[in-house]
């Protein structure tokens, strides 16, 4: 089930504090990196807060304002990929497509705010930005490892491979895809050319949207 971004605020401790996880389900804390910003949709980035990845899901935690925090399940997340390309977006970050449940025309540039509140419903990207970049490469080896932890309910038994493109698509201009564009870098297996998906079948069209 497509749960898509929702609010966090179920933490403990000083500062930002730690997420509560449902330990007595298997879940584990994989990574944290403090100093994140999170930038949803088209919104303004949002003040810098803690990142903390867990074995099931995303969950970004305000340093600022401690009833502030976003999470997202690893189910919902359809595409990650480190960006570089100032065009895209002014900073390195993480770039995420997020799936909500609803049709495309129904979210697609719709994440406005009403009354001052963010409809959280409607965000279908979401970017993560560490104070540090050098930080992109262990925090996207992350998300590949917990997206494999997560395949798509009722595709357990498929095909371990299950990206597979024509030979026009693997044949074509490697500029059109990012390879030879040193601000988007991708999956090294080959198998997997072109980013992490979590088991859905149309990564294409989203990465050559994106790029």
């Amino acid at each position: 089930m497509v749960v898509g971004l929702r609010n966090f605020t179920a933490g403990v401790g000083d500062g930002a504090g730690q997420p509560v996880l449902d330990y007595e389900n298997g879940e584990e804390l994989m990574h944290f990196q403090p100093h994140v910003a999170i930038v949803l949709g088209n919104h303004p980035p949002q003040s810098p807060g803690t990142l903390f990845i867990s074995s099931k899901q995303v969950i970004w935690l305000s340093d600022v304002d401690r009833a502030k925090g976003y999470t997202v399940d690893f189910l919902s997340v359809s595409l990650h990929a480190v960006s570089r390309d100032p065009e895209a977006y002014q900073s390195p970050c993480i770039y995420t497509q997020i799936e909500t449940g609803e049709d495309e025309a129904d979210s697609e540039g719709s994440d406005s705010e009403c009354d001052g509140t963010l409809d959280l419903s409607k965000i279908t990207e979401m970017r993560l930005v560490p104070s540090d970049p050098s930080q992109l490469e262990t925090l996207f080896k992350v998300f590949c490892g917990c997206a494999e932890l997560n395949p798509e309910p009722n595709e357990e038994e498929e095909e371990e491979h299950n990206w597979i493109f024509s030979a026009d698509l693997m044949e074509c201009d490697p500029t059109d895809i990012g390879e030879g564009n040193p601000e988007w870098h991708f999956a090294d297996n080959p198998s997997h050319p072109i980013g992490q998906s979590n088991g859905h079948h149309d990564l294409a069209q989203p990465m050559l949207e994106t790029a």
